[in-house]
C-alpha cells in the first residue's frame, strides 16, 4: 500500500477532479514525507511522478455505467476480498460487517438510498464517512408507487389470476364477460392522497399523481426548501400524521426506517391506521418495518381496504386485500445506473479533494481548489471542544501558514480541510506534521491530498499510529 521510494517520472497526471490544484504545485517546494513504512518521499514537480491508484472494493454487482465513472488511469476496481488495500468501499444490499471494512478504507458508498445494511454508527467511530445516493432512484420507486395506486383500486393482481384459472380450464372466452363485474373499482382522478414524507421520492410521486387528478395533502416535519420547490402548488400540508391521512384515499409513505427510541419502527400503527377511511389503499415503497402489521391486519379484516407493499410481511403476505412486491422499487437499470453513477462520484471527489457531500453519518463539507502552492490536509476528530485550534497550533509550529480552512461538525463527528502554504520554504517535511496532528488526543485520522492516488493516509488506533 505504501510506496518505499518514489522517483521522478516523465509521466504527468492525467486531468481528474483535483487538476486544478495539481497544476498549482508545480513550482512549490521540495517535498518529503515519511510514513513509518519504509521513506517516502517525492522531490521538485509532484505532478511529474508516476501516480499510485486508488483501490475501490465492491460488493454486489455494481452498474458498469456506475464504475466507469472511475479512470482506469488512477482507480482499481476489485470485488470483494480481493481488494485488501481498499480505500473506498462501494456496494448495494450487501450487509457489511466490520471486518470487511480495512484498515486502509477511507469511505464507504452504498448505491441507494437507505444504509441499515451499514454499520453507521461504528463507522463514524472509526471516523470513516458513509455515503448513499438521494434520489438516484426517486423516479423508479415514485413510478412503482403510482402502479400500487392502480393496484390498489382495480383489483389487477385478482383479475390477472383469474384469467390464468380460466385459461387453465379453457373458459377464457366463455366466462370473462360474465366474471369481470367480481374485479370492478374506481378510479384515480378527484381522490385524495396523503404523502407522507416529501423528500425526493415523495415530492415526485405528489407532482405526478396531481397530474392524475389526486388531490394531495402532505406531512412532513423536516421539509427542506429544495424540495418544498418541487411540490405542487396545490398541495395541502398538514401538521401531523393522522391529520394527514383522516381523509385520504390513498396514503404513500416515503420516510426512512430509523430503529431505536424516537425511531420510526410502527410508526403507521394502531392510532394512525385508526383514523384511515374504511376503504383507504395504504401504499409502501420505504421499509416494511414503518408498518404495524397487526394494526394493519385488523384494518384489512374490518372494512374494504388495501394494503400494497414492496416488501415481505410474514402476517400479511397472503391477506385477500394486500399485495406484496419483491422489493422492485429501485430494479431498473436506469436506477441502478444512476445511483451507481452517483456513489462513485462522490467517492472520487472525497478522496481527491476531500469534498463530503451525500454523507449520512459526516458533515456536508467542501472548499475551493487548492490556491497555489499550497497542499490540502484533511482531519476527522471527535466533535470535542479545542480540536481545531490543536490542529492550527501543530502547523504554527511547523511554520506553515493556513491559506483557507473549514471546520464542519455533525453529532459525535468533525471535519477538517485545510490547504497550508509551502512557498518559500526550502524542504517541507510533512513527516512530524501529520504524525503529530494525528496523535492528538481526539483525532480519528487524517489525510494529505496532493495529487499522487492512494497515498497520504493515517489513522489513531486507539494510540497506535497506522499509516
Amino acid at each position: 500500500m505504501i510506496p518505499t521510494t518514489l522517483s521522478i517520472a516523465t509521466r504527468t497526471l492525467r486531468p481528474s477532479i483535483l487538476r486544478p490544484s495539481l497544476g498549482s504545485l508545480r513550482h512549490m517546494a521540495d517535498i518529503s514525507v515519511e510514513h513509518g513504512r519504509g521513506t517516502w518521499k517525492t522531490y521538485g514537480d509532484i505532478t511529474s511522478y508516476q501516480p499510485g491508484k486508488f483501490q475501490i472494493k465492491t460488493y454486489n454487482k455494481i452498474s458498469p455505467i456506475g464504475l466507469s465513472e472511475f479512470p482506469s488511469s488512477q482507480y482499481e476496481i476489485k470485488e470483494g476480498e480481493a481488494a485488501t488495500n481498499a480505500h473506498a468501499v462501494l456496494l448495494r444490499s450487501h450487509k457489511l460487517k466490520e471486518e470487511e471494512v480495512n484498515l486502509t478504507v477511507r469511505a464507504i458508498a452504498r448505491c441507494g438510498a437507505g444504509t441499515n445494511n451499514v454499520p453507521v454508527e461504528r463507522m463514524t467511530e472509526l471516523g470513516i464517512p458513509v455515503f448513499n445516493t438521494p434520489g438516484a432512484n426517486a423516479n423508479a420507486v415514485k413510478e412503482l408507487v403510482l402502479a400500487g395506486m392502480l393496484l390498489g383500486s382495480r383489483r389487477i393482481v385478482d383479475g390477472v389470476n383469474h384469467m390464468k384459472k380460466l385459461g387453465e380450464e379453457g373458459l377464457q372466452k366463455e366466462r370473462v364477460e360474465k366474471d369481470k363485474a367480481m374485479f370492478g373499482g374506481r378510479e384515480l382522478k378527484n381522490k385524495t392522497l396523503a404523502v407522507i414524507g416529501l423528500g425526493h421520492i415523495g415530492a415526485a410521486t405528489a407532482r405526478d399523481a396531481e397530474h392524475l387528478g389526486c388531490k394531495i395533502i402532505g406531512y412532513d416535519p423536516s421539509l427542506s426548501i429544495e424540495n418544498a420547490l418541487k411540490l405542487p402548488r396545490s398541495i395541502e400540508l398538514a401538521d401531523s400524521i393522522v391529520n394527514a391521512v383522516k381523509n385520504a384515499d390513498y396514503i404513500s409513505i416515503n420516510i426512512p426506517y430509523i430503529k431505536g427510541e424516537g425511531g420510526t419502527h410502527g410508526i403507521i400503527g394502531k392510532d394512525v391506521i385508526g383514523s384511515f377511511k374504511e376503504d383507504a389503499v395504504l401504499l409502501n415503497f420505504a421499509r416494511g418495518e414503518l408498518v404495524d402489521s397487526e394494526a394493519m391486519k385488523q384494518f384489512l379484516d374490518s372494512g374494504d381496504g388495501r394494503y400494497i407493499s414492496d416488501f415481505p410481511d410474514d402476517l400479511l403476505w397472503n391477506h385477500p386485500n394486500t399485495v406484496l412486491l419483491p422489493h422492485l422499487g429501485a430494479s431498473t437499470a436506469e436506477a441502478e445506473d444512476a445511483a451507481a453513477s452517483m456513489a462513485a462520484s462522490t467517492i472520487r471527489s472525497f478522496l481527491e479533494t476531500g469534498t463530503i457531500r451525500n454523507s449520512v453519518n459526516f458533515p456536508s463539507t467542501s472548499l475551493p481548489n487548492c490556491p497555489d502552492n499550497s497542499i490540502r490536509f484533511t482531519v476527522v476528530t471527535r466533535n470535542v471542544p479545542g480540536m481545531l485550534a490543536h490542529i492550527s497550533e501543530v502547523f504554527g509550529h511547523a511554520q506553515l501558514n493556513i491559506l483557507q480552512q473549514i471546520n464542519q461538525s455533525k453529532g459525535n463527528v468533525a471535519y477538517n480541510v485545510v490547504d497550508v502554504d509551502t512557498s518559500g520554504h526550502g524542504v517541507v517535511d510533512f513527516k512530524d506534521v501529520q504524525e503529530k496532528i494525528t496523535m492528538l488526543d481526539g483525532v480519528l485520522s487524517s489525510r494529505v491530498i496532493y495529487g499522487v492516488p492512494g497515498t497520504g493516509y493515517a489513522k489513531n488506533l486507539e494510540g497506535d499510529y497506522f499509516v
